[in-house]
C-alpha cells in the first residue's frame, strides 16, 4: 500500500491496527483473482469488481487486475490412480499430464516489491486428453478473507487509499471490520502466521470447495492441497522492507536452474458439518486426505516469453468429474476474470517487472494478445 509499510503498522494498536488490516487489502485484491460470486443483474456486476480493483491499486494497462506480478512455470503432473475412486477426471489416471502455471504475489501493482505480508500463489493449467482442461488458482493460505462477492467489493472500497494521504480512511476501515469479523480474523492470521521463505516451500490450497464425481456416479465435496517436498523455512517479516524488489522470484528461478521442484497433491475429504460454501472457514487438519499424484515444475520463464501470460486461470474451467460447489465465490470469479481479460488484452502489452531483473534473461519481443471474447476457453 502506498505511503506505509505493512510490518510497521502491524506493530501498533487500536485504530492504527485497523490500517494494518487494510494493508492486507493488497493481498485480498489479488486474491480475488481468487474471489467472485453470483452477480445478479441489477445488483452486483463483474465490471464493478474490476473497477474497484483498478481503483484500489491503480490501472496498469496490459497487466492482470489482480496478481499483476508473476512468473511462468512449465512442468507435468503424474497421477497415481488413487484419485479415480473420487473423480473420473483423467488427471487422476496413472499417466503424465503437461502443465503450465504461474507463481504470483497478491496485489495489482506489476512492479511491487516482494517484501510484503501477502499471499504466495500458484495458478495451474492442465491439458488433458480430448481437449479438456483443468485450471486451478491456489493460495498458500487455506482460507480467503471474505465469504461473498459483495463483501469483497465493499472491502476494496473501504480500503482504497485516499489520494491525499496514500492510506485508507480509518473510519471506513473500522466500519467495514465491524460488519466483517471474518476479515479481521484473516488479517490476524496473516500477521501471526509464518510466511514461507520461497514459492518452492509453500503449500498451495484450493481454498474453495469443489464437487468430485466418480465413474459410479458418487459425488462428494472436497478441497485439495499441494504439499512441497522442499522443507518449510520461515521468512523473517522484520527484514521484508530491506529485501531486493524481486527476491522471491529470483530465489525460485535460482532453485529451478538447479533442478525440478516437486509437490504432492492430496484431496481433502470433509466430515459432516464442515462448511462447503464459505471460503473463510478452514477444515480441521485431521480430515482424511488421499494423495492422488505428483506435480513437478521443471523450469521458469518470464511472462514476456512464457506460456502463461495470456492464460485466464479461471478455476471454474473443469474437466468431467469435477464441478463447482455451492461456494458463492466461484461463479463471479469466472465473470470477473472474463471482464479483466477482455480489458487487458485490448491494451498494449508492457514488459513485466521481472524482464528488467538481472536474474532473468532479456525477453524476446512480445506482441499483445488479440482482443477476443473472454469465454471459458479464452485466456487471461
Amino acid at each position: 500500500m502506498p505511503g506505509y509499510r505493512v510490518q510497521d503498522i502491524l506493530s501498533r494498536r487500536s485504530l492504527v491496527s485497523l490500517l494494518a488490516i487494510a494493508a492486507v487489502a493488497g493481498g485480498a485484491t489479488a486474491a480475488f483473482a481468487y474471489a467472485g460470486g453470483w452477480l445478479t443483474p441489477g445488483r452486483l456486476q463483474p465490471a464493478q469488481i474490476v473497477n474497484a480493483l483498478e481503483g484500489h491499486d491503480g490501472k496498469h494497462e496490459g497487466f492482470r487486475r489482480a496478481h499483476a506480478k508473476g512468473l511462468c512455470v512449465v512442468g507435468h503432473f503424474d497421477g497415481n490412480g488413487q484419485g479415480l475412486a473420487l473423480s473420473k477426471a483423467s488427471l487422476f489416471r496413472q499417466a503424465t499430464t503437461p502443465v503450465i502455471g504461474r507463481f504470483s504475489l497478491a496485489g495489482g501493482v506489476p512492479n511491487a516489491g516482494d517484501g510484503r505480508i501477502t499471499f504466495h500463489s500458484l495458478a495451474l493449467k492442465f491439458d488433458l486428453p480430448r481437449g479438456e482442461q483443468w485450471r486451478m488458482a491456489l493460495n498458500h493460505v487455506p482460507v480467503f478473507p471474505v465469504a461473498t462477492p459483495q463483501a469483497f467489493l465493499d472491502f476494496q472500497l473501504a480500503t482504497t487509499p485516499d489520494p491525499a494521504t496514500g492510506k485508507p480512511d480509518p473510519a471506513k476501515v473500522q466500519a467495514y471490520m465491524a460488519q466483517h469479523p471474518e476479515t479481521k480474523a484473516f488479517a490476524d492470521y496473516m500477521a501471526k502466521t509464518p510466511l514461507p521463505s520461497s514459492f518452492a516451500n509453500a503449500n498451495y490450497n484450493s481454498v474453495d470447495a469443489f464437487r468430485f464425481t466418480n465413474d459410479q456416479g458418487q459425488t462428494r465435496v472436497v478441497r485439495w492441497i499441494f504439499t512441497p517436498e522442499a522443507p518449510f523455512e520461515e521468512l523473517d517479516k522484520a527484514t521484508l522492507a530491506d529485501r531486493p524488489r524481486d527476491f522471491l522470484f529470483d530465489e525460485v528461478a535460482g532453485r529451478l536452474a538447479q533442478g525440478p521442484l516437486v509437490w504432492h497433491l492430496s484431496v481433502i475429504l470433509p466430515n459432516a458439518g464442515d462448511p462447503t460454501d464459505d471460503a473463510t472457514k478452514p477444515w480441521p487438519d485431521d480430515r482424511q486426505r488421499v494423495e492422488v499424484g505428483t506435480l513437478t515444475i521443471d523450469r521458469a520463464v518470464t511472462e514476456d516469453d512464457g506460456p502463461c501470460r495470456d492464460v485466464n486461470f479461471d478455476p471454474t474451467i473443469l474437466p468431467a468429474g469435477v464441478s463447482p460447489s455451492d461456494d458463492p465465490l466461484l461463479a463471479a470469479r469466472s465473470s470477473v476474470y472474463a471482464v479483466g481479460y477482455t480489458r487487458r488484452t485490448g491494451e498494449p502489452a508492457a514488459a513485466s517487472a521481472l524482464a528488467t531483473d538481472k536474474a532473468f534473461p532479456a525477453p524476446a519481443t512480445h506482441q499483445p494478445a488479440a482482443s477476443q471474447p473472454a469465454a471459458k476457453e479464452s485466456a487471461q
